[in-house]
Formats: C-alpha cells, sequence, structure tokens
C-alpha cells in the first residue's frame, strides 16, 4: 500500500454499507475501484470479536484491498480515562487481528470545544491513556471530527491534541454539516489542522441530512483538497492517509463507483493522490 507525503488513498468507511454482509462490501468495494477500507465497529467488525476481524481481513487481502483503519465506537470520556482497561484493549487488539493501522476515536459526547472543568479534562486525560496503549501496539488513533464534541472545530481539535500530547494521536476532517463553513474557512481550518490531518471523510450532505452525489460539489472538495494536501506531517513515512467515501446518496450501493470515479478525478485534479 502506498501513501505518504500528501497522498491520499481512495477509501470506503464501511459502515456507509453497514446491511451488507462483508463478503458483499468487498465486492462493491473492489469493482468500484476502492483502494482501502476502514471497518466499521458496529456491524461488520464489532470490539473483541476477532474472529469477524479475521474473516474482514482475508476478504480485503483477497480482493486486493488494504485495511487502512479500524472505524471504533470507542469514546474518549471520564469512563475511558479511569475504568477498566478492557473496552480500550478489546478495540485495539480487534484493530490489530484486522490488520489495520489507524483506529478511529470519538471524543466524549456533549463536551464543547472549548469546555473546562471535569470533564474536558478528562477526555483529555482518556486521550492520553488510549493512544499510550495504542502506541504500544504500533497503532495511530484519529479522532473523530464531529459535532457534539471538543472536536467539533478546528480549534477545538487542535486544543485537544495538543492536551493528549501523542505523536500517536492524530484527526480526521469532514465537512462540518452542524456547522456549515465557506469555502475560505474551511481551507483556513483545514490549514489549522497541519500537520496533524490523517484522513478526510468525503460526502456531500445538507445540513438537513440530505445527501447528494459528490458530483454537486467537486470543485469544492478539489480545494479542500489541495487545504489538506501539506497538512499530514506528523503522519509517520509509509503509512497512508485515506481519502474515505463515508456516505452514499439515497444510501444506495449502486452509487458506489460513481462516488468513487468523482473521488478518484478530485484527487488526481488536486495532486493529491500519490499511489507508491
Amino acid at each position: 500500500m502506498g501513501g505518504g507525503g500528501g497522498g491520499f488513498r481512495v477509501g470506503l468507511c464501511t459502515v456507509t454499507l453497514r446491511s451488507l454482509d462483508p463478503a458483499e462490501v468487498v465486492r462493491l468495494a473492489a469493482s468500484a475501484g476502492v483502494e482501502v477500507l476502514e471497518w466499521g465497529g458496529d456491524v461488520h467488525v464489532p470490539p473483541g470479536d476477532t474472529t469477524a476481524a479475521a474473516r474482514a481481513r482475508r476478504l480485503s487481502e483477497a480482493a486486493g484491498l488494504g485495511v487502512l483503519s479500524y472505524g471504533s465506537y470507542l469514546f474518549l470520556d471520564a469512563t475511558t480515562a479511569t475504568g477498566p482497561s478492557d473496552g480500550i484493549d478489546a478495540v485495539l487488539d480487534t484493530a490489530v487481528e484486522l490488520g489495520a493501522r489507524w483506529v478511529r476515536v470519538w471524543a466524549g459526547m456533549g463536551v464543547e470545544p472549548d469546555g473546562t472543568g471535569a470533564d474536558w479534562e478528562a477526555v483529555a486525560a482518556a486521550g492520553r491513556r488510549v493512544a499510550a496503549a495504542a502506541a504500544a501496539r504500533g497503532l495511530l488513533l484519529v479522532l473523530e471530527f464531529h459535532g457534539g464534541t471538543p472536536t467539533a472545530t478546528a480549534a477545538g481539535t487542535v486544543r485537544l491534541l495538543d492536551a493528549v500530547g501523542s505523536p500517536a494521536c492524530l484527526t480526521a476532517w469532514q465537512p462540518p454539516y452542524w456547522d456549515p463553513l465557506d469555502a475560505a474557512r474551511e481551507s483556513t481550518d483545514l490549514a489549522a489542522l497541519s500537520p496533524r490531518l490523517a484522513h478526510l471523510h468525503v460526502y456531500d450532505w445538507d445540513a438537513d441530512g440530505t445527501r447528494h452525489s459528490l458530483a454537486r460539489t467537486r470543485g469544492r472538495w478539489v480545494r479542500r483538497v489541495r487545504a489538506a494536501v501539506a497538512a499530514g506531517g506528523a503522519v509517520p513515512a509509509g503509512v497512508p492517509r485515506g481519502a474515505l467515501v463515508e456516505f452514499l446518496p439515497g444510501d444506495d450501493p449502486a452509487a458506489l463507483a460513481g462516488e468513487v470515479t468523482v473521488l478518484r478525478d478530485v484527487l488526481g485534479v488536486a495532486g493529491a493522490h500519490a499511489t507508491g
């Protein structure tokens, strides 16, 4: 698998196709031209289910697909900061069995980017704990950039990354549909996340959740990728970054091939698609 520099691999979050069996997910992804997968921890590869992880890995490898990431639902919060390590171990050990290098984690829900007090400190402490456990396994964490969490904004994400202070903890970015920004502000925010930007989650949503084809915002995605391509300096050499299709128009699996075609074009135009 390639990657490194500013390049992004064409990828898919399998949560996009959560209703399908992993074998069908792999078949559709391979036929659409996807290169790497983030296997979701909600249905396809639940935490602790090493049998499912091993199957997903075998299916991916047999189809020539790389396993980029494990899309976990591990939350950085007070329980993760101070509770038993079982939940952390289950997620990280599953990622190892899956053959992923990255593990997606979430900052605590309901904690504001500019929050203070025990709840915010617990998120940072949990981040330090999980990052240390991940690094011990040769894994990297990627924060979910998401509304309703400390990573709802670029400034909040930078603040949390600084508080965690681990080279094993970076971030993803997605269009902030919970607080839409103009193109100039998006570029500023992407630059602020440099150099600790790992992945892009790629889709076209309205604020009300209506989903569209990437073709509608192709030009804007070119600008986004150009803004992001200079980031990622903290990503270790040889470790790939992903531009991951996360949602499809109408949740229709048949739309995947078209979305991948647009994404590949976007990456090519932006000069960000490194393949080796």
